[in-house]
């Protein structure tokens, strides 16, 4: 009786485990033909956006070469909107954006990220915010083969075009580039590109160029990066911010 009643209790687990593992394949076939699609959708619509017009121009911060070639840009075309995650200081972008001529309406300057992988993490709602399809992505040659497959993945989920631009450096590059950074930074972008699907994080220091306080920032003092070529317009005093790339 024992032995009839054990071989039935063995059955019956089998069946319960039969039935979760048949559950657990149709879950994984609706997920694989959820991502399926997306996938599918996603690249109908980059390949859309391939072809458009860039829409806006999107500067990595970490050297102030870059901040002059982008307000080159902004000088030849100023309809486009500019964020600059994590650059110089708000009164050096200023100076440089005032010294070209450019436009400083639209430019914005987001003050939150502390590596590469923040300044798409804090990026993308504001592109996102914008409706951008196409952005020029600039950065440094040093600084751009984990930047730009970074930004493929992150802001290719979101359907945003990454058109490269590259702004080469005067002298030693101040980051160096390891592959286990930039394994992980890949690592964790792929994690991200569909996380950022669902959340959108908020930077909370977000300016628009026309809005920095310059009487502020001469009686605090500061000091711009050397090849700025701002000279004593800078002031004197903080020295200039870096972000880790």
């Amino acid at each position: 009786m024992r032995h009839k009643f054990t071989h039935n209790s063995s059955i019956s687990d089998k069946r319960k485990l039969n039935k979760t593992l048949q559950l657990l394949q149709k879950i994984l076939r609706g997920l694989c033909l959820v991502l399926g699609c997306w996938l599918i959708f996603t690249t109908i619509t980059l390949v859309s956006a391939s072809s458009k017009p860039v829409d806006a121009l999107f500067v990595l911060g970490g050297s102030i070469r870059r901040e002059i070639y982008v307000a080159q840009q902004a000088k030849q075309n100023p309809q486009i909107p500019i964020l600059i995650s994590r650059g110089s200081l708000d009164p050096c972008i200023w100076l440089i954006f005032q010294r070209e001529t450019a436009d400083l309406q639209n430019v914005w300057l987001e003050n939150c990220a502390d590596s590469t992988f923040d300044n798409f993490y804090y990026g993308i709602p504001i592109l996102k915010r914008w409706g951008v399809h196409k952005v020029k992505l600039i950065s440094s040659p040093s600084h751009f083969p984990r930047a730009k497959w970074m930004a493929q993945i992150i802001l290719g989920a979101q359907g945003i075009w990454v058109e490269p631009e590259v702004v080469k450096e005067k002298g030693r590059p101040a980051n160096r580039e390891y592959w286990w950074k930039t394994a992980f930074d890949i690592t964790r972008s792929s994690f991200w590109a569909v996380v950022s699907q669902f959340i959108q994080p908020q930077c909370s220091h977000v300016t628009q160029l026309t809005d920095v306080d310059m009487e502020f920032w001469q009686r605090q003092g500061f000091v711009c990066e050397r090849q700025g070529g701002l000279g004593s317009k800078g002031g004197r005093g903080q020295g200039g911010r870096g972000v880790g790339e």
